[in-house]
């Protein structure tokens, strides 16, 4: 295949910080290269080198088999280098042919827009890549999936020959992800080589033909994907082998005590119908496609929306609760699924995020216990092993692995007998992932009790002790290890829309 690009000793300081230390990396036409590594390993900062967004301090790149060097994004974009960000870059109430020609708008020879031609134009490029979409639809009325998916149409249209993808598919629910796999596929087909940044292995798996791993900075390695396994991949990443990855326990029990039953509960929106019981030191998965109403539901429980219909059950007593504070006390925490719009303090401390939930146990007549308060959060950060300069530092300065771990770490803080965990390995490295696991076991082995939303079917399989599945707001079955497969989960995923 031809070489499209390559990266020569690509090295960046930020102060006395080096984040890439003389990085080498290539990409052929119609090529997928994965690009894999811990939170904080540089693979944002090289995909921004190759944007133009960061200046290299020192290396080449080299485009078509010559030197470049791009000052901004849009002298790359011009170049044929697109990169889709993990943050859709769209317009939500534009149309899907305005979100695609925008920078670049048809216009007639008086300078006006020409509207029309442009719906037609955008419509051919739909149909190249098999999307029965009207081009005059507004972004907004579309999945996230589909979303993305003309986030990549319209890098097409700028005659892209590079595209880079950051975590394509960690928003998505695994058949949403499907989706996005054939159109990827379909970049290949048309020689586009693309640069797959993701920490979902199965996305590697099913779709990279090579990958490279960074380690601090550094290339720890290039694997030809049909010859490795998760394991040495994990291993390049964090410096030695892994032990088993989902580590599930054997010394883990879970009790015939139903800690908390839920009936019939609705929110009068998105969860219409939802019952299930949750057992001492039991993980039961929730599972369900884009829009099942898994989170939604939790929230009804938690207290963030109202419940209109139903019953929660805690301990023997029926509650309801007015406000996640209500919640709290309780005895149930809730870890929510965006952890930087809802869930952190991004400009304070990482000791304020770990603490701002038990002020009531570190306030000692009236006043602060600062000591009590710092060797709280920095137990945490130890038994979390999170990666922080300080606890003084700037949570929002964090990598996104670190920063989930400091959410993770304010909601155990709590002591609660129920923890809810809204996906909380998105957008994770493979290794934090598996200290999230861990610290799930290690949790339910004191006797706690989780629920684990997560959109990664294998993750539920291999972790939880059940897993209830949701479809259009309502629960369509409850499955127990004997009954595991991804096709028993999909067929009760997809149970309500099948009527």
């Amino acid at each position: 295949m031809e070489e499209l690009l390559k990266l020569e000793n690509i090295s960046k300081k930020f102060g006395n910080n080096r984040v890439l230390n003389r990085i080498n990396f290539d990409l052929k036409a119609g090529e997928i290269h994965a690009l894999l590594g811990e939170n904080g390993a540089g693979k944002s900062t090289l995909i921004k080198i190759l944007g133009g967004i960061y200046q290299p301090d020192e290396g080449n790149i080299i485009l078509n088999g010559e030197k470049c060097s791009f000052q901004s994004s849009l002298d790359a974009q011009k170049k044929g280098i697109s990169i889709i960000h993990q943050e859709l870059m769209l317009m939500p109430h534009l149309s899907i042919a305005e979100n695609i020609f925008i920078g670049k708008e048809l216009t007639n020879h008086l300078g006006l827009l020409e509207k029309k031609e442009q719906e037609i134009q955008a419509q051919k490029l739909l149909k190249d890549f098999d999307l029965d979409f009207d081009s005059s639809t507004k972004l907004e009325a579309l999945t996230i999936a589909q979303q993305q998916m003309i986030e990549i149409i319209r890098a097409v249209s700028f005659n892209a020959k590079v595209i880079a993808m950051d975590e394509p598919t960690s928003s998505l629910s695994e058949h949403e992800a499907e989706k996005l796999y054939q159109l990827i596929y379909a970049l290949k087909e048309k020689n586009v080589g693309v640069i797959l940044i993701s920490h979902r292995l199965n996305d590697i798996f099913q779709l990279a033909d090579r990958v490279t791993v960074l380690r601090d900075g550094v290339c720890s390695g290039t694997e030809m994907v049909k010859d490795t396994n998760a394991d040495k991949l994990i291993q390049l990443m964090v410096g030695h082998a892994v032990e088993q990855y989902y580590a599930k326990s054997i010394e883990r029990h879970v009790s015939d005590e139903i800690v908390m039953s839920v009936e019939h509960i609705s929110d009068g929106n998105l969860s219409k119908d939802v019952s299930f019981e949750l057992h001492k030191g039991e993980i039961l998965g929730i599972s369900g496609l884009v829009g099942a109403g898994r989170s939604e539901t939790m929230q009804a429980i938690f207290g963030i929306s109202k419940r209109k219909n139903g019953k929660v059950i805690l301990k023997g007593k029926e509650v309801f609760f007015n406000s996640p504070q209500e919640a709290i006390n309780q005895g149930i925490s809730y870890v929510c699924e965006d952890r930087k719009k809802a869930g952190l303090f991004l400009k304070q401390s990482v000791q304020f995020n770990t603490t701002i939930n038990i002020l009531s146990k570190i306030f000692s007549f009236l006043k602060l216990d600062k000591k009590k308060e710092e060797k709280i959060a920095s137990s945490f950060a130890n038994k979390l092993e999170t990666k922080i300069t300080s606890l003084a530092q700037k949570t929002g300065n964090l990598s996104g692995g670190n920063q989930q771990k400091v959410l993770i770490s304010r909601w155990i803080a709590c002591d609660s007998d129920v923890l809810i965990l809204d996906e909380p390995t998105r957008g994770v490295d493979v290794k934090t992932k598996q200290d999230i696991y861990y610290l799930m076991n290690t949790l339910t082995e004191d006797g706690k009790s989780i629920i684990f939303i997560s959109s990664e079917l294998t993750e539920l399989l291999n972790v939880c002790d059940r897993i209830m599945v949701m479809s259009n707001g309502k629960t369509t079955g409850i499955l127990n290890p004997d009954e595991y497969s991804q096709e028993a989960v999909m067929k009760l995923a997809t149970l309500e829309f099948q009527k």
